[in-house]
Protein backbone atom coordinates (compact mmCIF):
# COMPACT_ATOMS: atom_id res chain seq x y z
CA UNK A 1 0.00 0.00 0.00
CA UNK A 2 2.83 2.39 0.92
CA UNK A 3 4.64 1.52 -2.32
CA UNK A 4 1.51 2.28 -4.38
CA UNK A 5 1.05 5.65 -2.65
CA UNK A 6 4.69 6.52 -3.23
CA UNK A 7 4.44 5.71 -6.94
CA UNK A 8 1.24 7.75 -7.26
CA UNK A 9 2.89 10.69 -5.51
CA UNK A 10 5.91 10.52 -7.85
CA UNK A 11 3.63 10.48 -10.90
CA UNK A 12 1.74 13.54 -9.63
CA UNK A 13 4.95 15.42 -8.86
CA UNK A 14 6.42 14.56 -12.27
CA UNK A 15 3.26 15.71 -14.02
CA UNK A 16 3.22 18.95 -12.03
CA UNK A 17 6.87 19.52 -12.87
CA UNK A 18 6.15 19.09 -16.58
CA UNK A 19 3.26 21.58 -16.46
CA UNK A 20 5.39 24.05 -14.51
CA UNK A 21 8.23 23.91 -17.04
CA UNK A 22 5.75 24.33 -19.91
CA UNK A 23 4.20 27.34 -18.20
CA UNK A 24 7.65 28.83 -17.57
CA UNK A 25 8.55 28.42 -21.25
CA UNK A 26 5.30 30.15 -22.26
CA UNK A 27 5.82 33.02 -19.80
CA UNK A 28 9.39 33.60 -21.00
CA UNK A 29 8.32 33.74 -24.65
CA UNK A 30 9.88 30.41 -25.54
CA UNK A 31 6.73 29.36 -27.36
CA UNK A 32 8.31 26.54 -29.34
CA UNK A 33 9.53 24.82 -26.17
CA UNK A 34 6.09 25.23 -24.58
CA UNK A 35 4.33 23.79 -27.64
CA UNK A 36 6.79 20.90 -27.91
CA UNK A 37 6.22 19.92 -24.27
CA UNK A 38 2.45 20.20 -24.58
CA UNK A 39 2.30 18.25 -27.87
CA UNK A 40 4.49 15.47 -26.45
CA UNK A 41 2.21 14.97 -23.43
CA UNK A 42 -1.02 15.23 -25.43
CA UNK A 43 0.26 12.76 -28.01
CA UNK A 44 0.68 10.22 -25.22
CA UNK A 45 -2.88 10.76 -23.96
CA UNK A 46 -4.94 13.75 -25.08
CA UNK A 47 -8.14 12.81 -23.15
CA UNK A 48 -6.48 12.40 -19.76
CA UNK A 49 -7.94 14.91 -17.29
CA UNK A 50 -4.49 15.53 -15.84
CA UNK A 51 -3.43 16.80 -19.28
CA UNK A 52 -6.10 19.50 -19.51
CA UNK A 53 -3.56 22.16 -18.56
CA UNK A 54 -1.44 21.17 -21.54
CA UNK A 55 -4.39 21.80 -23.87
CA UNK A 56 -4.80 25.34 -22.53
CA UNK A 57 -1.07 26.00 -22.65
CA UNK A 58 -0.84 24.73 -26.24
CA UNK A 59 -3.76 26.90 -27.31
CA UNK A 60 -2.16 29.99 -25.74
CA UNK A 61 1.38 29.31 -26.98
CA UNK A 62 0.16 28.61 -30.54
CA UNK A 63 -1.72 31.91 -30.77
CA UNK A 64 1.11 33.97 -29.28
CA UNK A 65 3.74 32.31 -31.46
CA UNK A 66 1.75 32.85 -34.68
CA UNK A 67 1.16 36.51 -33.78
CA UNK A 68 4.83 37.15 -33.02
CA UNK A 69 6.09 35.35 -36.13
CA UNK A 70 3.72 37.22 -38.44
CA UNK A 71 4.76 40.55 -36.90
CA UNK A 72 8.43 39.69 -37.52
CA UNK A 73 7.68 38.60 -41.09
CA UNK A 74 5.83 41.88 -41.73
CA UNK A 75 8.78 43.85 -40.37
CA UNK A 76 11.30 41.97 -42.51
CA UNK A 77 9.13 42.44 -45.61
CA UNK A 78 8.90 46.17 -44.98
CA UNK A 79 12.67 46.34 -44.59
CA UNK A 80 12.95 45.19 -48.20
CA UNK A 81 16.37 43.60 -47.82
CA UNK A 82 16.49 40.42 -49.96
CA UNK A 83 18.95 38.94 -47.46
CA UNK A 84 15.93 38.57 -45.15
CA UNK A 85 14.17 36.20 -47.53
CA UNK A 86 15.78 33.09 -46.04
CA UNK A 87 14.58 34.05 -42.56
CA UNK A 88 11.06 34.77 -43.85
CA UNK A 89 10.98 31.48 -45.77
CA UNK A 90 12.04 29.47 -42.71
CA UNK A 91 9.46 31.23 -40.52
CA UNK A 92 6.64 30.27 -42.90
CA UNK A 93 7.90 26.68 -42.98
CA UNK A 94 8.03 26.56 -39.19
CA UNK A 95 4.50 27.93 -38.85
CA UNK A 96 3.26 25.24 -41.24
CA UNK A 97 5.11 22.44 -39.43
CA UNK A 98 3.59 23.42 -36.08
CA UNK A 99 0.09 23.24 -37.55
CA UNK A 100 0.89 19.82 -39.07
CA UNK A 101 1.93 18.53 -35.64
CA UNK A 102 -1.20 19.82 -33.90
CA UNK A 103 -3.75 18.86 -36.56
CA UNK A 104 -3.65 15.06 -35.84
CA UNK A 105 -4.50 15.81 -32.18
CA UNK A 106 -7.71 17.61 -33.05
CA UNK A 107 -10.22 17.90 -31.48
CA UNK A 108 -8.74 18.76 -28.10
CA UNK A 109 -11.59 19.06 -25.57
CA UNK A 110 -11.51 21.50 -22.65
CA UNK A 111 -13.87 19.87 -20.17
CA UNK A 112 -14.34 22.73 -17.69
CA UNK A 113 -15.30 25.16 -20.46
CA UNK A 114 -17.37 22.65 -22.42
CA UNK A 115 -15.55 23.43 -25.70
CA UNK A 116 -12.74 22.32 -27.93
CA UNK A 117 -9.44 24.18 -28.07
CA UNK A 118 -9.33 26.73 -30.87
CA UNK A 119 -6.42 27.01 -33.29
CA UNK A 120 -6.48 29.51 -36.15
CA UNK A 121 -4.91 27.35 -38.84
CA UNK A 122 -3.69 29.27 -41.91
CA UNK A 123 -2.75 27.94 -45.33
CA UNK A 124 0.81 29.18 -45.79
CA UNK A 125 1.50 27.28 -49.03
CA UNK A 126 1.24 30.24 -51.40
CA UNK A 127 3.45 32.36 -49.11
CA UNK A 128 6.00 29.56 -48.89
CA UNK A 129 6.10 29.09 -52.67
CA UNK A 130 6.36 32.79 -53.50
CA UNK A 131 9.03 33.39 -50.84
CA UNK A 132 10.97 30.34 -52.01
CA UNK A 133 10.92 31.62 -55.59
CA UNK A 134 12.14 35.06 -54.54
CA UNK A 135 14.79 33.50 -52.30
CA UNK A 136 15.90 31.17 -55.10
CA UNK A 137 16.37 34.08 -57.49
CA UNK A 138 18.29 36.03 -54.86
CA UNK A 139 20.59 33.09 -54.01
CA UNK A 140 21.21 32.30 -57.68
CA UNK A 141 22.04 35.90 -58.60
CA UNK A 142 24.17 36.36 -55.50
CA UNK A 143 26.15 33.18 -56.23
CA UNK A 144 26.61 34.22 -59.85
CA UNK A 145 27.95 37.56 -58.69
CA UNK A 146 30.40 35.84 -56.37
CA UNK A 147 31.58 33.55 -59.16
CA UNK A 148 32.13 36.50 -61.48
CA UNK A 149 33.99 38.66 -58.97
CA UNK A 150 35.82 35.94 -57.04
CA UNK A 151 39.46 36.74 -56.30
CA UNK A 152 40.32 33.87 -54.00
CA UNK A 153 39.15 30.35 -53.27
CA UNK A 154 37.16 31.46 -50.22
CA UNK A 155 34.83 33.40 -52.55
CA UNK A 156 34.13 30.27 -54.62
CA UNK A 157 33.42 28.30 -51.45
CA UNK A 158 30.89 30.88 -50.27
CA UNK A 159 29.22 30.73 -53.69
CA UNK A 160 29.14 26.94 -53.45
CA UNK A 161 27.39 27.03 -50.06
CA UNK A 162 24.79 29.47 -51.44
CA UNK A 163 24.13 27.18 -54.42
CA UNK A 164 24.06 24.08 -52.23
CA UNK A 165 21.33 25.60 -50.08
CA UNK A 166 19.47 26.65 -53.23
CA UNK A 167 19.62 23.08 -54.53
CA UNK A 168 18.21 21.83 -51.21
CA UNK A 169 15.19 24.12 -51.17
CA UNK A 170 14.58 24.25 -54.93
CA UNK A 171 16.19 21.27 -56.69
CA UNK A 172 17.10 21.80 -60.33
CA UNK A 173 16.60 25.57 -60.29
CA UNK A 174 18.08 26.98 -63.52
CA UNK A 175 21.78 25.98 -63.83
CA UNK A 176 22.37 25.48 -60.11
CA UNK A 177 24.14 22.12 -60.42
CA UNK A 178 26.48 23.33 -63.17
CA UNK A 179 27.28 26.44 -61.13
CA UNK A 180 27.96 24.26 -58.06
CA UNK A 181 30.46 22.20 -60.07
CA UNK A 182 32.19 25.37 -61.21
CA UNK A 183 32.36 26.79 -57.69
CA UNK A 184 33.65 23.50 -56.29
CA UNK A 185 36.36 23.11 -58.90
CA UNK A 186 37.56 26.67 -58.39
CA UNK A 187 37.38 26.43 -54.59
CA UNK A 188 39.45 23.25 -54.29
CA UNK A 189 42.93 23.31 -52.78
CA UNK A 190 45.36 20.98 -54.56
CA UNK A 191 48.23 19.43 -52.64
CA UNK A 192 51.16 17.72 -54.34
CA UNK A 193 52.51 14.85 -52.24
CA UNK A 194 56.09 13.64 -52.58
CA UNK A 195 58.33 11.18 -50.73
CA UNK A 196 62.05 11.82 -50.50
CA UNK A 197 64.74 9.37 -49.40
CA UNK A 198 68.00 10.75 -48.01
CA UNK A 199 69.07 7.40 -46.54
CA UNK A 200 71.17 4.56 -47.85
CA UNK A 201 68.26 2.14 -47.45
CA UNK A 202 65.57 1.25 -49.97
CA UNK A 203 62.02 2.16 -48.91
CA UNK A 204 59.79 -0.89 -49.44
CA UNK A 205 57.56 -0.30 -52.44
CA UNK A 206 54.48 -1.45 -50.53
CA UNK A 207 55.19 1.04 -47.72
CA UNK A 208 55.61 3.90 -50.18
CA UNK A 209 52.32 3.02 -51.91
CA UNK A 210 50.45 2.91 -48.60
CA UNK A 211 51.96 6.18 -47.38
CA UNK A 212 50.74 7.86 -50.57
CA UNK A 213 47.27 6.29 -50.43
CA UNK A 214 45.37 9.16 -48.82
CA UNK A 215 42.03 7.48 -49.45
CA UNK A 216 42.99 4.81 -46.93
CA UNK A 217 43.65 7.45 -44.25
CA UNK A 218 39.94 8.25 -44.03
CA UNK A 219 40.64 11.99 -43.84
CA UNK A 220 37.43 13.79 -44.74
CA UNK A 221 38.35 17.14 -46.29
CA UNK A 222 35.78 18.27 -48.83
CA UNK A 223 37.89 21.16 -50.11
CA UNK A 224 41.21 19.35 -50.36
CA UNK A 225 42.67 17.00 -52.97
CA UNK A 226 45.98 15.21 -52.41
CA UNK A 227 47.80 14.04 -55.54
CA UNK A 228 50.61 11.53 -55.17
CA UNK A 229 50.88 11.50 -58.96
CA UNK A 230 50.82 15.15 -60.09
CA UNK A 231 48.48 16.01 -62.94
CA UNK A 232 49.97 18.17 -65.70
CA UNK A 233 47.16 20.72 -66.03
CA UNK A 234 46.58 21.23 -62.28
CA UNK A 235 48.05 24.27 -60.58
CA UNK A 236 49.04 23.07 -57.13
CA UNK A 237 48.59 25.30 -54.09
CA UNK A 238 50.64 23.38 -51.57
CA UNK A 239 53.25 20.64 -51.34
CA UNK A 240 53.37 17.95 -48.71
CA UNK A 241 56.82 16.37 -48.49
CA UNK A 242 57.68 13.30 -46.47
CA UNK A 243 61.47 13.04 -46.35
CA UNK A 244 63.12 9.96 -44.89
CA UNK A 245 66.24 11.13 -43.00
CA UNK A 246 67.46 7.82 -41.59
CA UNK A 247 66.57 4.16 -41.72
CA UNK A 248 68.53 1.90 -39.38
CA UNK A 249 68.20 -1.85 -39.11
CA UNK A 250 70.18 -3.63 -36.42
CA UNK A 251 72.09 -6.90 -37.02
CA UNK A 252 70.32 -10.14 -36.18
CA UNK A 253 71.13 -11.08 -32.61
CA UNK A 254 70.59 -14.21 -30.55
CA UNK A 255 71.25 -13.61 -26.86
CA UNK A 256 71.67 -16.58 -24.56
CA UNK A 257 70.96 -16.67 -20.84
CA UNK A 258 71.66 -19.67 -18.62
CA UNK A 259 69.60 -20.33 -15.50
CA UNK A 260 70.45 -23.08 -13.03
CA UNK A 261 67.42 -24.38 -11.16
CA UNK A 262 67.36 -26.80 -8.24
CA UNK A 263 64.34 -28.22 -6.49
CA UNK A 264 63.35 -30.94 -4.03
CA UNK A 265 60.95 -33.32 -5.78
CA UNK A 266 59.05 -36.32 -4.49
CA UNK A 267 60.86 -39.54 -5.37
CA UNK A 268 58.83 -42.44 -4.09
CA UNK A 269 58.33 -43.27 -0.39
CA UNK A 270 59.88 -45.15 2.51
CA UNK A 271 58.56 -47.02 5.57
CA UNK A 272 58.81 -45.57 9.04
CA UNK A 273 60.65 -47.84 11.46
CA UNK A 274 60.01 -48.09 15.17
CA UNK A 275 62.67 -48.18 17.87
CA UNK A 276 63.15 -51.89 17.26
CA UNK A 277 63.79 -51.48 13.57
CA UNK A 278 60.44 -52.85 12.53
CA UNK A 279 57.89 -51.14 10.22
CA UNK A 280 55.73 -48.87 12.36
CA UNK A 281 51.95 -49.31 12.28
CA UNK A 282 49.17 -46.77 12.54
CA UNK A 283 46.10 -47.15 14.80
CA UNK A 284 44.42 -49.32 12.12
CA UNK A 285 47.40 -51.61 11.79
CA UNK A 286 48.55 -50.26 8.43
CA UNK A 287 52.21 -49.73 7.59
CA UNK A 288 53.24 -46.08 7.98
CA UNK A 289 54.86 -44.62 4.84
CA UNK A 290 56.33 -41.16 4.21
CA UNK A 291 57.35 -39.42 0.97
CA UNK A 292 60.96 -39.52 -0.11
CA UNK A 293 62.45 -36.32 -1.61
CA UNK A 294 65.31 -35.90 -4.00
CA UNK A 295 67.20 -32.77 -5.04
CA UNK A 296 67.19 -32.41 -8.81
CA UNK A 297 69.08 -29.92 -10.95
CA UNK A 298 68.49 -28.49 -14.42
CA UNK A 299 70.47 -26.13 -16.63
CA UNK A 300 67.94 -23.95 -18.48
CA UNK A 301 69.12 -22.11 -21.62
CA UNK A 302 66.96 -19.17 -22.77
CA UNK A 303 67.57 -17.70 -26.23
CA UNK A 304 66.22 -14.33 -27.37
CA UNK A 305 66.16 -13.48 -31.05
CA UNK A 306 66.33 -9.69 -31.48
CA UNK A 307 66.26 -7.29 -34.39
CA UNK A 308 65.19 -3.62 -34.51
CA UNK A 309 64.40 -1.04 -37.16
CA UNK A 310 64.20 2.73 -36.65
CA UNK A 311 62.91 5.33 -39.09
CA UNK A 312 63.52 9.06 -38.81
CA UNK A 313 61.64 11.37 -41.14
CA UNK A 314 60.29 14.89 -41.55
CA UNK A 315 56.94 15.96 -42.94
CA UNK A 316 56.72 19.52 -44.23
CA UNK A 317 54.03 21.70 -45.80
CA UNK A 318 54.99 24.35 -48.34
CA UNK A 319 52.95 27.18 -49.85
CA UNK A 320 53.82 26.90 -53.52
CA UNK A 321 52.67 30.45 -54.28
CA UNK A 322 55.16 32.04 -51.90
CA UNK A 323 57.65 29.19 -51.84
CA UNK A 324 57.72 29.33 -48.05
CA UNK A 325 57.61 26.33 -45.75
CA UNK A 326 54.50 26.70 -43.60
CA UNK A 327 55.05 23.96 -41.05
CA UNK A 328 57.24 20.95 -40.48
CA UNK A 329 57.10 18.07 -38.03
CA UNK A 330 59.68 15.41 -37.13
CA UNK A 331 58.50 11.83 -37.42
CA UNK A 332 60.07 8.79 -35.85
CA UNK A 333 59.05 5.18 -35.62
CA UNK A 334 60.53 1.94 -34.37
CA UNK A 335 59.73 -1.72 -34.76
CA UNK A 336 61.29 -4.43 -32.61
CA UNK A 337 61.29 -8.12 -33.43
CA UNK A 338 61.82 -10.27 -30.36
CA UNK A 339 61.31 -14.02 -30.09
CA UNK A 340 62.13 -16.18 -27.05
CA UNK A 341 62.67 -19.94 -27.02
CA UNK A 342 64.61 -22.36 -24.81
CA UNK A 343 66.10 -25.80 -24.23
CA UNK A 344 67.60 -27.54 -21.21
CA UNK A 345 70.02 -30.13 -19.91
CA UNK A 346 69.32 -32.08 -16.75
CA UNK A 347 66.12 -32.92 -14.91
CA UNK A 348 63.35 -30.57 -16.12
CA UNK A 349 61.34 -31.30 -12.96
CA UNK A 350 63.47 -28.57 -11.40
CA UNK A 351 61.93 -25.97 -13.71
CA UNK A 352 58.99 -23.69 -12.94
CA UNK A 353 55.87 -23.89 -15.11
CA UNK A 354 56.60 -20.64 -17.01
CA UNK A 355 60.03 -21.94 -18.01
CA UNK A 356 58.69 -25.33 -19.11
CA UNK A 357 56.29 -23.52 -21.49
CA UNK A 358 59.25 -21.98 -23.34
CA UNK A 359 60.66 -25.45 -24.04
CA UNK A 360 57.85 -25.98 -26.56
CA UNK A 361 58.94 -22.92 -28.57
CA UNK A 362 61.46 -23.16 -31.38
CA UNK A 363 63.62 -20.62 -33.18
CA UNK A 364 62.00 -18.82 -36.12
CA UNK A 365 63.51 -17.14 -39.20
CA UNK A 366 64.40 -13.47 -38.73
CA UNK A 367 62.30 -11.02 -40.76
CA UNK A 368 64.09 -9.44 -43.72
CA UNK A 369 65.34 -5.86 -43.54
CA UNK A 370 62.59 -4.86 -45.97
CA UNK A 371 59.90 -6.37 -43.74
CA UNK A 372 61.39 -4.66 -40.68
CA UNK A 373 61.30 -1.26 -42.38
CA UNK A 374 57.73 -1.89 -43.56
CA UNK A 375 56.61 -2.83 -40.04
CA UNK A 376 58.25 0.30 -38.62
CA UNK A 377 56.38 2.28 -41.29
CA UNK A 378 53.02 1.07 -39.97
CA UNK A 379 53.36 3.38 -36.99
CA UNK A 380 54.72 6.11 -39.26
CA UNK A 381 51.48 6.00 -41.29
CA UNK A 382 49.40 6.55 -38.16
CA UNK A 383 51.56 9.51 -37.11
CA UNK A 384 51.37 11.05 -40.57
CA UNK A 385 47.58 10.65 -40.63
CA UNK A 386 47.32 12.34 -37.24
CA UNK A 387 49.40 15.32 -38.40
CA UNK A 388 47.37 15.78 -41.58
CA UNK A 389 44.05 15.41 -39.72
CA UNK A 390 45.04 17.96 -37.07
CA UNK A 391 46.14 20.51 -39.64
CA UNK A 392 44.16 21.99 -42.47
CA UNK A 393 44.74 24.33 -45.36
CA UNK A 394 42.38 27.27 -45.66
CA UNK A 395 41.46 29.40 -48.60
CA UNK A 396 43.30 32.53 -47.51
CA UNK A 397 46.64 30.78 -48.09
CA UNK A 398 47.48 29.98 -44.48
CA UNK A 399 47.96 26.69 -42.71
CA UNK A 400 46.07 26.19 -39.47
CA UNK A 401 47.21 23.91 -36.66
Amino acid sequence: MKKTLLISLLIILTACGGVKKTQEALNSGNYHSAMNRAIKNLTENKTKKGHQTYVLLLEDAFAKNAEREMEEISFLNRDGNPANLETIYNKYLQLKRIQERIRPLMPLPIYNENRNASFDFVNYDSKIVSTKNNLSEYLYNNANGLLSSAKQKADYRIAYEELKYLQEINPGYKETIAKMDEAYTQGLEYVRVEIGNDTQQIIPERLEEELLDFNAYGINNFWMEYHANPVANVKYDYALNLDFREINVSPEQVNEKQIIKEKLVKDGYKYVLDDNGNVAKDSLGNDIKVDKFKKVKCNFYQFTQFKAAQIGAKVSFTDLKSGQEINSYPLSSEFIFEHVYANYRGDKRALDTDLITLLNVRAVPFPTNEQMVYDAGEDLKLRLKSIIAQNRFVADNHFDD
